[in-house]
């Protein structure tokens, strides 16, 4: 046999063995009265999928690399960014191994679903673009979102993204981009599971703003010593809201929240993570062209 031929089978059984190793953290998930779903194994009786995919909150059950159905509860959900959370009745599951540093374009991968008890199943890619952030149709946030040329077969979505190494690099789902797949990467995904486990829900940042995007003057640029181009007039300000209990008043420009730029509306909702919820937060606005810096106590969203 040829050195050519050796290595193209020694990459299809590298490939192979990937799969096998991913499968074992790649569920069943019967939430719906249509094809099931699949899930990724977040925890030993932790299960992440698509919120999409689960169209109950009772009589759910998850099936495992052996095909037993074991019962489970909904942990938490997050619409926005088409997630959910789901309990097992026991901890008999296998955590899946998620990858250390990000793709990068260009980067082979492997969508994984297991929508029947016939087996995993499997689609080979690359990773054809890394875009965001993104509003999403749900009223969610998506800091990035990856875009493959995977196949993405009936009952992927809540699946895994695998390297060639079989670690999980993200979550597939085709409920967030009117029906096309799209895949969240798996820090975004792992840091709302953390969420959903303690909170049920994810938590989002209220100021009690409304702003309309605005260039900054070059003026603008020399008092912030920085290149920013953009920033957030205030057109509004809700009376009691954080904004203005903190000092934030219409005709502001908001500019910064604790010394990152903020340059549209994208980037403020970013910035309003749940980690700043109930903080002393610093935010940074033009104030009559000039810079000031104002402490506001960041809400949650309802």
């Amino acid at each position: 046999m040829s050195e050519e031929m050796n290595i193209l089978s020694d990459f299809s059984k590298s490939l192979a063995q990937a799969v096998e190793r991913a499968g074992k953290s790649t569920v069943l998930v019967n939430g719906r009265k249509r094809l099931p779903a699949s899930g990724i194994v977040y925890t030993s009786d932790l299960i992440l999928t698509a919120d999409h995919a689960v169209e109950r909150d009772e009589d759910l059950s998850i099936a495992l690399e052996d095909g037993g159905l074991i019962p489970a509860l909904i942990a938490g959900r997050d619409p926005g960014n088409d997630l959910a959370l789901l309990r097992l009745e026991k901890s008999v599951a296998t955590p899946a191994e998620r990858a250390s540093l990000e793709v990068k374009v260009g980067e082979m991968v492997i969508a994984l679903g297991r929508p029947n008890l016939g087996g995993i199943e499997a689609s080979l890619g690359i990773i054809s673009a890394i875009r965001g952030p993104v509003r999403t149709g749900r009223g969610g946030m998506l800091e990035r979102y990856l875009l493959t040329d995977s196949t993405p077969f009936p009952g992927f979505s809540g699946g895994p993204l695998i390297d060639t190494q079989g670690r999980v690099v993200g979550l597939n789902t085709s409920g967030l981009a009117h029906g096309a797949s799209i895949t969240i990467p798996i820090d975004l995904a792992w840091s709302s599971a953390e969420q959903l486990a303690k909170h049920g829900h994810i938590k989002r940042g209220y100021l009690g703003i409304r702003s309309q995007h605005v260039s900054l003057s070059q003026e603008m640029k020399v008092e912030l010593a920085r290149e920013q181009e953009t920033g957030l007039l205030l057109v509004s300000v809700e009376e009691n809201s954080p904004a203005s209990v903190g000092g934030l008043m219409i005709g502001d420009i908001l500019v910064a929240i604790e010394g990152d730029p903020v340059a549209d509306h994208e980037e403020l909702m970013m910035r309003l993570s749940g980690e700043s919820i109930g903080k002393p937060t610093t935010i940074q606005v033009l104030r009559g062209g000039k810079s000031q810096r104002l402490t506001v106590i960041v809400g949650e969203r309802s």
